[in-house]
């Protein structure tokens, strides 16, 4: 049973109390819960998630019977069992089984491959437990533990600060306000609204500088985020691909709704049985309806998603896919992806003669945010330039001990600079700051002519530098509030980060793919521009951060187009231009791993990261690298197009064979005594073609189709409905003909001829209509299409001659016939050849841009960091 006592604390009432005193309502103390204690609390409060990423068979099953045709048609059906009409009610049954359960089988198992993917992925956190910090996953936390947090955290919970340095916490996604929010850990006095909790932090939101400590007293859904996440439910915001098959639907219903109407009123006046023309006006409703695209798209996602994790790729989402495919601007970061990401360090420069280049080194070494009592052991984890200076020489054999920091300002993304305050054996003290040249050299005094000569030939180089200065200060207690003013140059670290070998050939697959790749980088402007010129990246204009902020949105929605290089650039700016953009009408995806990546990665289209990346880049990515490389990024868009490509040909060829087949049907019924083909015919020709469609998936795409994104296009698809469903029709009416006229045909095998007829040309129009090539000879289909295709066509001619023919409603057809309907195959292939030809010579209509994205999608992405594979609150 829980305690009492932790039962729903109000989170205003600890932000009142001091750090103890919640410590003591929260039944802990600063040597955190015991093991057991904690497995107890989980029992008793429950995961701390929002979202479950089980697949629901249930849930999969019920999206299957939700066609409100398939339940009407299941009724009727029903209805005409009890007045008598068994053998076609059993038949309808059987396809609609069947149907049902190839849609299932499929989605069913895209289901799993996005459970197994989404539990790939692991969100941790930093507890202390037992007296001691280990890492647990974020959805184990209970009330009562202690979290430590770092720059760049997304907080796991709402908590009760203990203690706190510098800290910033971004709660846009609570409060709506973009400037960060301060806290501390002092308690706060009267009554406060939430955003004015400043001793409190809540799930969701982000460390966007300094440190803390909290003590956790709210988890899942009892936290301020968790009821905003838990009162929008599981279903996720639409994607521009979801969106488009939204309309697509909608055009179904429209087309649907008005021929099975006409079709029931001419057969109800031609005084035809009422149950007879009902069923089959809904399998004329059913029939014109792609009813496998739900699973044809599960399995095509399926399938991508597989592809790419033998590329490396984790896509969170499976829709994710067709996103990465859509994307036709890269927005990248420089180190890793264009160069190596093994700094090694090459040299110090000293400023002037005051100065020994051993003297910058150890200045260097200082100023690092390692721990100095453990010297080279103590740098681990920290940034890659440290890093690599602790690994030089000067770095192994320099012995630290003799010295002590006093205070530190660690290195953030506004100021781009670390501050130290060092007491060295003989109780001298000094400021050093160390970081980004451009920032370091304003508060230096007399920087020589040659220092700034040095500094701009090493930039030229490609060389990465880092500027160190100093000054004594005697009297200087700690850093806050200290003046950084009156600083002495000491001199240059330089560091090499080489261009990536493969990233020349992963940047022209990128131009091949209609991408354009944009470098945001905080390294300097000309080492950018040297990276990219080595690489032949034709990057057209540059612009720094200082250039960016003079701009308003119009002058630099102007801007972004034309420039390939944004450098010194902050996470806001990041965001900025990722924005910018967005408002051009492109399609962009954002490539970052850091902290101050994050904005950005909240605001493109796709946001792509690293396993290697921070926790907060990686939660707010859609898709997750294994490794940093342009090329595998450039497979995964590759793919992406390619799922989209088959999708489409599946709905372009269903629509329009379908509606040529079921406007020859509502026509024939009209005009002839007797139903043209029976309800379960119907429903069984467009089984067995839907059926041998689910190979699409795996088909080839030829290049051309991969060179630029492509979209849903409503108008498109209802004009190539328009133009190839008439052909079909054509022939289906010459079937009508030879059947009446030349074979003089009863009705059973009137139906089984054009049975066969229309299995035979809207299976085998499937090779022409999957391509813009000449089918065979220029285009290739997949030998899983190839056989499908073939199969179906075999079986299609079989059941009317088989044992079960009579039962299915079908007569035995002369052999002439065969002969016949051979010709009229290739004359309807040559035939759609001809259209398909004139059809792609128009101009096809300009593409919408993509929607942005709402309040309630970044809810939702964030909301899908606690998540659970069972139950949640």
């Amino acid at each position: 049973m829980k305690d009492p006592a932790l039962k729903d604390l109000p989170l205003k009432d600890l932000a009142r109390a001091g750090s103890e005193d919640a410590l003591h309502a929260l039944q802990t103390d600063s040597s955190g819960l015991s093991s057991d204690e904690a497995r107890r609390r989980l029992l008793d409060y429950g995961s701390n998630a929002l979202r479950t990423h089980k697949a629901n068979p249930w849930k999969v099953l019920l999206r299957q019977l939700a066609s409100p045709i398939l339940l009407l048609l299941i009724i009727t059906a029903g209805i005409s069992v009890f007045l008598g009409d068994a053998t076609n009610s059993i038949v309808i049954g059987v396809i609609l089984l069947v149907s049902v359960g190839l849609g299932f089988s499929n989605e069913y198992r895209a289901e799993l491959a996005a459970e197994a993917l989404h539990s790939s992925v692991r969100h941790r956190a930093v507890v202390v437990r037992d007296g001691a910090e280990k890492t647990v996953n974020v959805v184990e936390l209970v009330p009562g533990d202690i979290v430590r947090l770092t720059l760049g955290a997304v907080i796991p919970a709402d908590m009760r600060l203990l203690t706190a340095t510098d800290l910033l916490c971004d709660e846009s996604i609570l409060t709506g306000e973009s400037l960060p929010a301060a806290k501390d850990p002092a308690p706060v006095i009267g009554t406060a609204a939430l955003g004015d909790l400043t001793s409190c932090i809540f799930m969701g939101t982000i460390v966007q500088s300094g440190t803390c400590s909290g003590v956790v007293a709210a988890t899942g859904g009892r936290t301020e985020f968790g009821r905003i996440a838990l009162g929008l439910g599981e279903h996720q915001p639409q994607t521009e691909f979801q969106r488009g098959l939204k309309k697509f639907s909608y055009l179904l219903l429209q087309v649907a709704t008005v021929l099975t109407t006409l079709i029931l009123i001419a057969n109800l006046l031609l005084r035809r049985p009422l149950i007879e023309s009902l069923l089959f006006s809904l399998a004329i409703a059913v029939g014109i309806t792609p009813q496998l695209l739900p699973a044809v798209v599960s399995t095509c996602l399926a399938a991508g998603s597989r592809a790419l994790a033998k590329r490396k790729v984790l896509v969170k989402r499976l829709v994710c896919i067709e996103d990465l495919g859509d994307m036709d601007v890269l927005v990248t970061d420089k180190t890793g992806t264009l160069t190596d990401g093994r700094i090694s360090f090459l040299a110090a420069i000293p400023a002037d003669s005051m100065f020994t280049a051993n003297a910058v080194n150890v200045l260097g070494l200082l100023a690092t945010e390692s721990d100095l009592g453990h010297g080279r052991s103590g740098a681990a984890g920290a940034n890659s330039l440290d890093a690599a200076l602790w690994e030089s020489p000067a770095g192994q054999s320099w012995e630290p001990k003799s010295y002590r920091r006093l205070d530190l300002v660690p290195f953030d993304h506004r100021s781009r600079m670390t501050t130290v305050l060092i007491e060295d054996g003989g109780g001298n003290r000094q400021m050093i700051v160390k970081g980004a040249p451009e920032d370091v050299l304003k508060y230096c005094a007399g920087v020589p002519a040659a220092a700034r000569a040095a500094l701009d030939a090493q930039f030229d180089a490609g060389a990465r530098v880092v500027a160190v200065a100093r000054c004594p200060a005697p009297a200087l207690e700690s850093l806050k509030g200290a003046d950084r003013t009156g600083l002495v140059l000491a001199g240059f670290l330089c560091f090499l980060d080489n261009p990536k070998n493969s990233a020349k050939e992963s940047l022209e697959q990128l131009a091949k793919l209609g991408v354009t790749v944009k470098v945001a980088t905080g390294d300097n402007a000309r080492v950018a521009e040297k990276v990219c010129t080595d690489l032949g990246l034709d990057y057209g204009r540059t612009l720094t951060g200082a250039q960016i902020d003079a701009m308003d949105d119009d002058e630099l929605s102007a801007a972004v187009g034309g420039t390939g290089i944004f450098a010194r650039v902050s996470p806001e700016q990041k965001g900025r231009l990722v924005g910018m953009l967005r408002t051009t009408g492109r399609s962009v995806g954002f490539l970052g791993d850091g902290v101050n990546d994050a904005l950005a990665l909240h605001g493109a289209d796709v946001g792509i990261s690293v396993d290697s990346g921070a926790d907060v880049a990686k939660d707010a990515a859609d898709i997750v690298l294994m490794d940093k490389d342009l090329g595998v990024l450039a497979d995964g868009i590759r793919e992406g197009r390619r799922i989209f490509a088959n999708t489409i040909k599946y709905v372009l060829m269903g629509t329009s064979s379908n509606f040529g087949n079921m406007f020859s049907a509502a026509a024939a019924s009209v005009v002839l005594s007797f139903l043209p083909m029976l309800p379960g015919q119907i429903l069984l020709n467009n089984l067995l073609y839907d059926t041998g469609q689910l190979a699409i998936p795996g088909d080839k795409v030829d290049p051309e189709q991969l060179r630029a994104p492509s979209h849903w296009n409503i108008a498109f698809i209802r004009r190539f409905m328009l133009t190839f469903g008439p052909i079909s029709s054509l022939f289906d009416f010459a079937t009508f003909a030879l059947m009446l006229f030349i074979f003089h045909a009863a009705p059973g095998e009137f139906r089984a001829g054009w049975f066969i007829e229309s299995i035979a040309t809207q299976s085998l129009i499937i090779f022409a209509i999957r391509t813009r090539r000449v089918p065979f000879f220029r285009s290739r289909p997949s030998s899983g299409l190839l056989l499908a295709t073939v199969a179906v066509v075999a079986v299609g001619i079989y059941l009317p001659l088989s044992p079960v023919g009579g039962f299915l409603g079908f007569d035995p057809l002369p052999l002439p016939f065969f002969l016949a309907l051979l010709a009229m195959t290739v004359l309807y292939l040559v035939l759609v050849e001809i259209a398909k030809k004139q059809f792609f010579a128009r101009a096809a209509e300009p593409q919408k841009a993509p929607a942005p994205r709402t309040a309630e999608h970044h809810i939702h992405r964030r909301a899908a960091r606690f998540s659970a594979s069972g139950r949640h609150p």
